[in-house]
């Protein structure tokens, strides 16, 4: 069997920043153990795998199945990936479609182009306020003394969102491991407020780690920005944001809140490696 594969810098117009991306074209459904073992073998923060539907090819399709890997397990839901997947069928792929559609474990996802970005159609996950003493030790082992200003949890994403009155240096992923007593947390989100007013006029930045995923620090994280958005949007009464995840990497979001309670994300993505994997 031969699979063709694409290495996709999501959230980014510069070759490796933003957040990488392995996408395989999947004629035909594979076994579970095979996602997986590919998505290992990537060893990504995310391997996602678009198979057609009704026949139609992949220029000329307008609705795919996707499923998202970590190196560790299956995901629900993933930003950068989808980012990365859309990327491969309009700019490579040349899909003649003005929207493509995505069946995945998250409900419907549509993506479309704009100008020099993809906008993509995702649900908005609010988080919902915490008592930090009840996790005292989890928020010790990802900001150790630093102040914090609010602690707020997704159920739906499994996400926790940290608020810092300042700067925070990177936490241990294994310590983060050890310390979560709750089994609910897939992921932590630690969030500051931007300078709106300074150029380029970013409105919060945010660091994304998610252990639980096998996956230490996610560079750009689209997923955890369903959190970040809800979140964000009411403390500064705003529906457009600009949001920087600030990896080593790094990478950049336009949020946009619809009066729908859906939640558009846009940004870049540049293609850097195609391939076959042969199995």
């Amino acid at each position: 069997m031969e699979i063709p594969i694409f290495t996709v810098d999501a959230f980014t117009n510069v070759p490796f920043k933003g957040n990488p991306a392995a996408i395989c074209l999947i004629e035909n459904e594979l076994q579970d153990d095979l996602y997986q073992s590919i998505a290992a073998e990537m060893n990504l923060s995310q391997t996602a795998f678009i198979t057609k539907r009704n026949s139609m090819d992949f220029s000329s399709g307008a609705r795919f199945g996707l499923r998202w890997f970590s190196p560790k397990c299956e995901v629900p839901l993933c930003g950068h990936a989808t980012l990365a997947s859309a990327a491969v069928l309009f700019y490579l792929k040349k899909n003649v479609n003005p929207v493509v559609t995505f069946e995945t474990m998250s409900g419907e996802l549509h993506v479309r182009q704009h100008e020099e970005s993809l906008i993509m159609d995702f649900p908005l996950n609010k988080p919902q306020p915490q008592d930090q003493h009840e996790m005292k030790d989890l928020l010790k082992a990802v900001v150790g003394d630093l102040p914090i200003q609010d602690v707020c949890y997704c159920p739906t994403t499994w996400n926790l969102m940290i608020r810092l009155a300042d700067t925070c240096d990177r936490p241990e992923a294994e310590a983060l491991l050890k310390n979560d007593s709750t089994g609910k947390i897939k992921g932590i989100c630690v969030t500051i407020k931007g300078a709106p007013n300074a150029l380029p006029g970013y409105d919060f930045y945010s660091r994304y780690f998610a252990p639980w995923y096998g996956v230490l620090e996610d560079p750009v994280c689209g997923s955890a920005h369903t959190v970040l958005a809800g979140y964000w949007s009411e403390k500064l009464n705003k529906k457009k944001m600009l949001a920087y995840q600030c990896s080593s990497r790094g990478g950049e979001l336009e949020l946009e809140l619809r009066d729908d309670g859906r939640l558009n994300i846009s940004g870049r993505a540049q293609i850097i490696l195609q391939g076959t994997l042969k199995i």
